[in-house]
């Protein structure tokens, strides 16, 4: 695959070394790495980055799932992060809102970047964000949120990658058939356990 050039975002779980290698060296890549609390070393080595310096500052505000969504973006040059090609850090402080209940939550992550501050500036990063937001949302929030992924019980041998493996596959063959509200979809699968799941996958009965 030719990325070279290309922007190319991933979450905490895939902010590894071999990863900004990988895409920088291997690739001629673009990375943008996002830093949670699963690596508290490299968390706090960000977190103490003089932030109170950073003078590009950028807000991005959203609404959708039924809450409200400030991002503050913060960005800084570093030169001595210890994480291989890092030459901006990004602080994203996100601040939520429910709308049914008006309970206000706050998160802060930061995001590691090869790119330079005159070719990423705050808002850049934030709109590559978004899009990765977005493809998250359209998958994970799905899985995570209608079938409660996160807190199945199934952890031994290949049983995870095969449920993962039928979650996704069931996903994709709702929207081959243009369903739109995924809830109403599975629930009107529900209705005729023995008979829609087969329709869907066009099995003949």
């Amino acid at each position: 695959m030719h990325i070279a050039g290309t922007w190319v975002s991933a979450d905490a779980l895939h902010t590894q070394r071999e990863t900004a290698r990988f895409l920088v060296e291997g690739k001629k890549a673009h990375c943008l790495l996002t830093v949670k609390l699963n690596q508290p070393t490299l968390y706090d080595r960000c977190r103490r980055l003089p932030w109170d310096k950073s003078t590009a500052k950028y807000y991005d505000r959203t609404e959708g799932h039924g809450r409200k969504e400030t991002r503050v973006i913060q960005a800084l040059t570093v030169s001595h992060l210890d994480f291989p090609h890092a030459r901006q850090v990004a602080r994203v402080t996100r601040h939520r809102t429910c709308k049914a209940t008006g309970k206000q939550t706050r998160q802060t992550v930061y995001v590691i970047t090869d790119l330079p501050s005159h070719q990423a500036k705050p808002q850049d990063i934030a709109q590559s964000l978004r899009g990765h937001w977005h493809i998250e949302n359209k998958i994970h929030y799905v899985r995570d949120t209608l079938w409660d992924e996160d807190h199945s019980q199934i952890r031994t041998g290949h049983g995870p990658e095969n449920m993962a493996t039928l979650r996704n596959t069931t996903l994709n063959r709702l929207r081959a058939a243009n369903a739109t509200n995924m809830t109403e979809a599975v629930r009107d699968l529900s209705y005729e356990p023995f008979t829609a799941p087969l329709d869907l996958l066009g099995t003949p009965r």
